[in-house]
């Protein structure tokens, strides 16, 4: 649907301490689409990965190399060779 929906339904969660307990919880992405269906907000799984694309957009050069390095560290004792 839209991003619009997506940061207005991360507001309220903001604002209401048991949504927000829900939301703090590892969810699986139907369970977090579920949520924000349930308060009213049509989001979708294109809206999460618009609002990934964006945050990654904000990062600088710098931050962007340091969590490629992180991910990097974490495949290599993932992937064992």
């Amino acid at each position: 649907m839209s991003l619009q929906q997506l940061d207005a339904f991360l507001l309220q969660a903001s604002l209401q301490p048991a949504l927000q307990a829900k939301l703090n919880k590892p969810l699986e992405l139907e369970e977090f689409l579920h949520l924000a269906r349930a308060e009213g907000y049509g989001v979708d799984e294109a809206d999460l990965l618009a609002a990934r694309e964006r945050e990654e957009s904000q990062r600088s050069a710098g931050e962007l190399q340091q969590r490629a390095g992180d991910e990097a560290r974490r495949l290599r004792n993932f992937i064992h060779g």
